[in-house]
């Protein structure tokens, strides 16, 4: 939780960039704070033997001296092998017209941002003097329904982000540029699969029996949990306890419709589906390697007319 410039576990979080945000002819002081922290177990590499810390040194590939960090520098490589190096003096140059500015370009529905351009998320706070303009366009964007586009430049990097408003403050969500989201390019895409309506039903029955509201405080992180417990034995010198793994094992071969039913089943009990959809009298070993039924037998023999879609999006 960040309270001004501190959380609260009492650490302090300094802002990390201060601006402003640049909304027609009105300009609001801000700063800006990182809203998310990575909570991870972080490691050091060591020797085996006794784990003492392992260091590397900045060395130059051609006669392997070792480098001052004062003389480093950029260097972009051309096709030729050939290395052009830029120094401080060449970034310093560069036109970066937002380089304190949250300049706003637009106002767009957030359904219309698909999440696969979202990068980083920040919280901007604004400076006292920018207060009752914060205020103001905060109420106004939230009323409108809409999120801001807009061009900041962080870190000499200028970038695409949203601005939007979350529990009464705004937050500016960094995003890739187009030609940055790579097109998916997949065989099966161009592939007719077969989808039976059976089967479709069923996938739709399995959606709705675990549908709900979004509550983010019902999930964890169970892999950090189980990693602590582990460093925590070895810590006070007990046996590490393996937890019972109960996913199907790599190449267990399920059939598609009684995998379905029983996850829906599991879903309706509040029991894990995995270890019932994999059972032996659901999926037998023995079905494994059995031929594939030709099409048109198959459309004699289902009870359903196979309904054939092809999965590639139109653009």
């Amino acid at each position: 939780m960040i309270t001004g410039a501190e959380t609260g576990k009492g650490s302090v979080v300094r802002s990390i960039w201060k601006g402003a945000i640049s909304f027609g002819l009105v300009t609001i002081p801000v700063k800006l704070y990182s809203a998310t922290e990575t909570k991870d177990v972080s490691f050091h590499q060591v020797r085996r033997s006794d784990g003492s810390r392992i260091k590397y040194k900045r060395v130059a590939a051609v006669d392997g001296e070792e480098v001052a960090y004062g003389d480093i520098a950029k260097g972009f490589e051309l096709s030729n092998g050939e290395t052009v190096v830029l120094t401080d003096e060449d970034f310093k140059d560069l036109p970066l017209t937002t380089s304190r500015t949250i300049d706003v370009l637009q106002f767009v529905p957030l359904e219309q941002l698909d999440p696969i351009f979202f990068e980083k998320s920040y919280y901007l706070e604004p400076d006292k003097a920018g207060t009752k303009p914060y205020v103001l366009l905060r109420d106004a964007l939230e009323q409108s329904g809409r999120v801001a586009v807009v061009k900041v430049a962080l870190r000499n990097r200028e970038s695409l982000a949203a601005l939007r408003v979350r529990d009464g403050v705004f937050v500016l969500e960094t995003m890739l540029w187009p030609d940055e989201v790579r097109t998916p390019d997949f065989g099966f895409l161009d592939e007719d699969v077969e989808v039976r309506a059976q089967e479709l039903a069923m996938a739709g029955s399995l959606i709705e029996t675990l549908t709900g509201e979004f509550d983010a405080s019902q999930y964890k992180d169970s892999y950090r949990e189980a990693l602590e417990a582990v460093i925590e034995a070895k810590v006070e010198g007990r046996e590490v306890v393996q937890p019972a793994d109960t996913q199907p094992t790599a190449g267990t071969v399920v059939d598609l419709m009684a995998a379905l039913r029983a996850s829906v089943e599991a879903a309706k009990q509040g029991r894990p589906a995995a270890a019932e959809a994999a059972a032996p009298e659901t999926a037998p070993a023995k079905k494994a390697p059995a031929k594939k039924t030709s099409p048109k037998k198959a459309e004699k023999t289902d009870a359903a007319k196979p309904a054939k879609r092809n999965t590639r999006k139109s653009a």
